[in-house]
């Protein structure tokens, strides 16, 4: 597995390119980032949000008319692609895979899995491919997701963290924004939020 990717728009949002048996998914493209995407790939095949909010779906709907490659989404965030709701002119998007809870997929024969972390917002969820994990806006780097943005669920957040600490594999992270982590090292920091959230 080869990983690219590049910080986009005024919050630095993480737009990764994962390529896998020689073919690409486009991991939560943000803002202006089109012509960064094709540039850097050759065969992609999907495009992957880890939820809804708009520095992660800027560029969901420019990319799929150039591409003409299916969106998937969580179920709980679909509204957003189409709601604008932080009001940012974001282009409206239509999903093609909804995604329920923790779901597993097959796309081309490359197997991924979507594992719900809701908080940050309702569907916030994070991708596995091989053993990295792509943590959108869940966990990053010494730090979780917000919960103090409309349809932010503290309540809910504290069930992920408690779901996220009983996971039994060291996989790589590569969140939202910032530098990579792995499970273990945030699992010994995760314990502390549970106190503050």
């Amino acid at each position: 597995m080869k990983i690219k990717y590049q910080p986009m728009g005024s919050y630095q949002t993480n737009c990764y390119i994962v390529e896998v048996k020689g073919k690409e998914f486009i991991i939560d493209p943000g803002m202006n980032a089109t012509s960064w995407v094709l540039k850097n790939t050759k065969h992609p095949i999907a495009i992957l949000n880890t939820h809804g909010h708009f520095d992660h779906v800027w560029s969901n709907k420019e990319l799929k008319e150039k591409l003409n490659i299916p969106i998937y989404i969580p179920k709980d965030d679909e509204f957003m692609l189409k709601d604008d709701i932080f009001k940012q002119g974001t282009p409206s998007s239509q999903a093609d895979v909804l995604v329920v809870g923790d779901q597993e997929f097959h796309i081309e024969d490359i197997k991924i899995k979507y594992i719900h972390f809701p908080g940050h917002t309702p569907g916030c969820s994070a991708i596995l491919i091989g053993d990295t994990l792509f943590s959108g806006d869940f966990i990053f780097k010494g730090s979780i997701g917000r919960v103090d943005l409309p349809y932010s669920n503290p309540k809910d957040m504290y069930k992920s963290i408690e779901k996220f600490l009983s996971i039994e594999y060291d996989w790589t992270i590569h969140a939202g924004h910032g530098e990579p982590t792995s499970v273990y090292v945030e699992q010994k920091i995760a314990p502390a939020w549970l106190n503050v959230i």
